[in-house]
Parts: structure tokens; sequence; C-alpha cells
């Protein structure tokens, strides 16, 4: 057994991964694989977000069809295990595997880092076909072709993971990314040895390249192919099973199901199906805990290197989806390879494919909780931002001054909102101050589950702030109007009983126990000033 050739490294990893108490079975992408297998000289790359699955899948290919290990007992109960032609793939071809995110030791040139995979494949090579003529200073390509002229059932399943890692590495230059996609195009393009070449990677491949040098890859992205579409992310259905689990095996439940929903879903396929991100859901069962799960560097960074090189393109656009309205936006997957990002519509663009942001009907927005609160404190913490920087600066002051009913800074603060100059706050409509509401109070998040134009009552209230830290805190209804007096806000919460969200049902008691704050804010167009009016029921 090798390095890559054969290896048990996948077999081992996701025998592993099947005895997770969350594991979800994604075997059956395999039988759509089979007559790719078939056929031969078949080239898929699988582009998604990260932490949406790409490994795991990669591991569950390679230990499927390499010859390594029999995992007939393995993948027996699993949905490609109940499949009529399952032995007749199951086991039987040479599968080059590797990882391309292993560095060596000492990696200070992309010459170290080529030169280890190619060392480590001639060596794997020597050792399963002794009887093969191998010259040290012969290239990998050749060697295989060698192989296959003496022995045409040496046919390779390539399993190549995280592709494009090497595009991320400082240590790779122009000259070094165009020379490892002339190694890419060596090793693969029509080569008769090749069974399948199937990748994976963040970006879309064939936009690395200005030539040819990779575009035998059919590429299948998730918001423009079906195809491959359930083998990543978590549907509806399996989070379903997944919650089921969760409480059959959870003493001290803590996670609701909508609470799964509305921190970790927001994502969908080709054809519209919802999908969660996998990772981020089972850290939380597991955890027993909702939370960011899913970015593991600092608390904002990684968004804010996508839009640093045009802040002003995109600023007023993050505080409308902040505050819940998805923008209209051009996305192309490709623009994100660049990494240029000199346009509105490539920031965007480089935001989708990374997971960031989820597009659908010509608009991009925040998928989820989780991506909101990363968005938030980018919002609280980037100087660079300007306006929108410090109105969530003030957000603090904002929330402090509604809990004391401290009506004049309320108006104050919503003031210097509305004299800051910048196109978002014209006030044309309700949408346009529901943004910025939304921002000056920001800081209320950290303490409040804020739900906008949620169903309460006999109608919808334009936010609710539902205590999470402290049931016993002061709840608060947020009611907005335009042209028209807080007072006539504050009469159509009473009137239409929103209150009746933080009352017990059927006798129970409420979980909540603070006083409800009933908040009325109103601006009138002429005047163009804001009145505020704080009352508790």
């Amino acid at each position: 057994m090798g390095v890559y050739l054969n290896s048990t490294t996948a077999y081992t990893l996701y025998k592993s991964e099947m005895a997770k108490p969350y594991f979800v079975d994604k075997t059956a992408m395999l039988k759509e694989l089979f007559p790719l297998v078939e056929e031969g000289n078949s080239y898929i790359c699988v582009t998604r977000p990260r932490r949406f699955g790409k490994t795991v899948t990669a591991n569950m290919i390679a230990a499927f069809f390499s010859q390594s290990n029999n995992t007939t007992e393995l993948f027996s109960a699993c949905a490609i295990g109940k499949e009529l032609d399952c032995p007749h793939y199951q086991n039987q071809y040479p599968v080059i595997h590797i990882s391309f995110h292993d560095l060596p030791k000492r990696c200070d040139s992309y010459e170290d880092y080529i030169s280890r995979i190619e060392e480590r494949m001639i060596r794997d090579l020597r050792q399963e076909y002794p009887m093969t003529e191998i010259e040290p200073e012969e290239a990998v390509w050749d060697i295989l072709t060698d192989i296959y002229a003496e022995d045409e059932n040496a046919r390779f399943v390539f399993v190549l993971d995280e592709w494009d890692f090497i595009f991320h590495q400082d240590f790779a230059h122009e000259k070094d990314k165009k020379a490892y996609l002339l190694f890419l195009r060596n090793l693969l393009k029509d080569r008769p040895y090749v069974r399948l070449a199937y990748i994976t990677g963040i970006l879309p491949i064939a936009k690395y390249s200005s030539g040819s040098e990779l575009n035998m890859f059919v590429e299948y992205t998730m918001v423009t192919e079906e195809k491959f579409s359930s083998a990543f992310g978590f549907t509806e259905m399996e989070v379903d099973g997944l919650y089921k689990r969760y409480l059959e095996n959870t003493e001290n439940v803590r996670i609701s199901r909508e609470e799964l929903k509305e921190w970790y879903n927001g994502y969908h396929t080709f054809s519209g199906e919802r999908v969660y991100n996998p990772r981020s859901v089972v850290c939380a069962l597991r955890n027993n805990n909702p939370g960011n799960y899913w970015t593991s560097s600092g608390p904002h960074d990684e968004i804010y290197y996508y839009i640093q090189k045009n802040i002003a393109e995109v600023r007023d656009d993050l505080v409308r989806m902040s505050a819940g309205f998805p923008v209209q936006a051009k996305v192309r997957e490709y623009a994100a390879s660049s990494m240029r990002l000199q346009t509105r519509d490539e920031i965007f663009s480089a935001m989708v494919v990374y997971g960031f942001l989820s597009y659908e009907n010509g608009k991009v927005s925040i998928p989820n909780r989780e991506l909101m609160e990363r968005f938030d404190e980018m919002l609280q913490k980037e100087s660079s931002l300007g306006y929108v920087n410090r109105l969530a600066k003030e957000s603090v002051r904002m929330l402090e001054a509604t809990l004391a009913g401290d009506t004049e800074t309320m108006c104050e603060i919503l003031e210097m909102a509305h004299n800051t100059e910048v196109p978002l706050l014209h006030y044309n409509n309700e949408t346009e101050l529901t943004a910025i509401v939304n921002l000056v109070y920001l800081a209320a998040r950290d303490q409040y589950r804020i739900e906008r134009e949620e169903k309460a009552g006999i109608g919808y209230v334009d936010f609710i702030f539902y205590p999470e830290l402290d049931k016993s805190a002061d709840c608060i209804i947020l009611e907005l109007k335009i042209d028209h007096s807080p007072e006539e806000a504050i009469r159509q919460i009473r009137e239409k009983q929103y209150d009746l969200r933080f009352r017990g049902y059927l006798g129970k008691e409420s979980e909540y126990t603070g006083k409800i704050r009933a908040v009325g804010i109103g601006y009138d167009r002429k005047s163009k000033k804001h009145s505020c009016k704080v009352e508790i029921f």
C-alpha cells in the first residue's frame, strides 16, 4: 500500500466518519459515478464553500473504488450497498488519492511543494509495479504511460482533494501557479491511464486557466448545476433525522429544531432545495449549543478581505443585508478566481463562492444567523467602513437609551444616522428606515434574538426582541411609522396584541419574565425629524 496509490488513508478516515453519532449517508452519489468510471477518461470538478463535506466525500469515493481494502462490510448498510451493480465497481480499481493541502516539513517554495508530491507518487508506482523500468528523472506521467503500455488494466481513478489549495499560499507566485496548472494538465489530460479524475475545490477550476490546460473538466457548482447537489450540505430531511438522534441521545436538550434552521440554513441548490452548513449543524448538536463553528480565523477578517479593496461600492449594501434585505447583484462565480475584486459584483461573486453570501433570483443575502454574527462584528469593529462603523458603535448607547426610556437620546442617534450623507438614507420608504433602525440596534443582537416582521397577536410586528442571555431582561416590541406619530405605532402594538408573543400559551407561564417595552419610532418626511416613544406594558 502506498501513500497516494491504493492508500488506506481514505478507508480509515471514512470508517471513522461513519462511526460518529451524526453521520449522514451520502453514498448514493457513488452510483452517479459508475457510468463515468465505466466510460473512462472522465473528468469532473465539484466546487463548494469550505466545510460543506468535500473532503468527506472524496474519502468516500477513494475508499469505495480503491483496491487497498475490502469495504464490503463498510458500505453494506449504506444506500450504495443496496445497488445491484455495487460489487461490479467496489474495490476494483487502482486509486491515486492526493490531499493537496498537505505540506512538506519545510515549504519555502513551489518546488518544495510539488517535488514532494511527485516523489511520493513515483515511490508508490515503483512499489506497486516493480516490473516496469523507471528512470530516475522520468516525469510521473511518463511512468504512468509506460505502466499502462505494459498493462491495459492499469487505468486509475484519481481523487484529488483541494486542488486549488496552492492558489491561497504565499509561497506560490504567478509563474508557480502556471507551472502547477501545467503539472495537472500533463498528469491528467488525454491520458489513456485515466479512468476517472474527480477533483474538489472552492473556486471554479477552468477560470484559473487562460488557455486550455484544464478544459477537459466538467464543473459542478452549488448554484449552477443540480447534479451531485445532494452529496454536499444537509437537506431539511437529513437535519430532521439528525435532530431526532439528538433528542434521543441528549439528556439536557438546549437546541430547538427552529434554532438549527435559524443558525445554519440559508443556502440552496440549483433546483432551489434548501441546505444547511453540515459542519456547523454537527458541531452544534454534539456540543449541545448553537454557535459559530464555521469560520476558523479572526472574528471578521475573512469577510473583510473581500470588501477592503472597494468598501465604497458595497458599504450601503452591507447595511441593507444586515437588516435582512436581499440586494440585487450580478454574480459570476468565476469573478472570484482573479482575486482582484475591483467591482461590487466581483466582490459579491467571491463572497457567494466562499459561502459568506447566498444567491437566489438575482439577489445576494446573508444566509443565516451564523454568518450574520460575523457581519455584525465587522460592522462594529472595522473603522474603514466609515459611517456604518460609527452608527454600529452608537448601537450600544441606543439599546441603553431604549431600556431607560430615554427618547431624547434615541432621537439624537437617529438624527445622526439621518444626517449622514449617503444614498441609503433617503427614507423614501419604510425599508430604508428599517435598515437604519436595524443598524442602530446592532449591539442588541449580543443579548437578544431579533426577528423582523414576525407574526404576533393579530398582525406582523416590525421588530421583536427576544431576550436570550437573561430571560428576565426587558422584552422589546418595536414598530416603525413614516409620516405617522410614534403614538400611533404604540397604539398599533396594543390593538394588534403584539405582546402575546411574550405571554404564556394555554395557561402556561411564559419563559420571559421581564417587562415588555413597546417602542414606537416615527419619521416625518416634511420636517425630516424623528420622534420616539417608549411605553411599558
